[in-house]
């Protein structure tokens, strides 16, 4: 198991990037992307320190790797792509949008400005329409289904939906704080409780390997 969406205290996370990583590695997970809460005010802020935690970590961690990364969250969809690219710019390995869930006021537009941005992974959608998702598949942005509690509720209708029109998923944590994460067994119990068969669900299990190791090979050879 690979998750590719997890905070620290560098947003509203409990842990420190070492002790997030220790945890992540005692449960049997491969590797994790950090990608705290980002807008205009803190972005760069996020990137400086989990990029210089990245590059002594994995320096000497010879299995266990990080990312280091973004959730842009609660922005306006017009800042989308500019955000997007910021990140990009300043090191950022992995892009992640915080998407319509149902359990916050989230900004209308944000799921397709967040698609047609080109992020990495769209985080907890909600009710994503077929239109968006169609756009998504087009273009190769991810749809997360997640084991966080509240953001869950729609993931049968996602999966439901990215399975119809041919759109990539991933299943993450988004976790926060000690006790958020499940095991990969029950990630993949969630997955076939969203609806999907356990070929299906092992393929989002190998979605999220696929992805993690492709951008850390990308931040290696950058």
């Amino acid at each position: 198991m690979f998750d590719l969406h997890t905070h620290t205290v560098f947003s509203d996370g409990s842990l420190i990037p070492a002790e997030s990583a220790r945890r992540a590695r005692a449960a049997g997970y491969g590797g994790i992307a950090f990608t705290d809460h980002a807008d205009d005010s803190n972005l760069l802020f996020i990137l400086e320190n989990l990029l210089r935690f990245k590059e002594q970590f994995n320096s000497q961690s010879p299995e266990f790797k990080v990312l280091a990364g973004v959730e842009l969250t609660h922005i306006l969809p017009a800042s989308m792509d500019r955000l997007t690219q910021t990140a990009r710019r300043n090191g950022a390995d992995i892009v992640i949008v915080h998407g319509e869930t149902l359990t916050e006021p989230v900004e209308p537009g944000t799921n397709i400005a967040a698609i047609d941005a080109g992020i990495d992974i769209l985080a907890h959608p909600g009710l994503i329409s077929p239109e968006e998702v169609k756009r998504a598949a087009k273009i190769g942005v991810n749809l997360e289904i997640t084991t966080r509690r509240g953001h869950s509720i729609t993931n049968g209708h996602v999966a439901k939906t990215a399975l119809e029109n041919g759109c990539s998923l991933v299943i993450n944590n988004d976790f926060h704080a000690p006790g958020d994460s499940v095991s990969p067994e029950a990630a993949f119990n969630i997955l076939m409780g969203a609806g999907l068969s356990s070929e299906e669900a092992g393929t989002v299990m190998k979605n999220n390997e696929r992805i993690f190791k492709k951008a850390l090979e990308d931040s290696i050879g950058s």
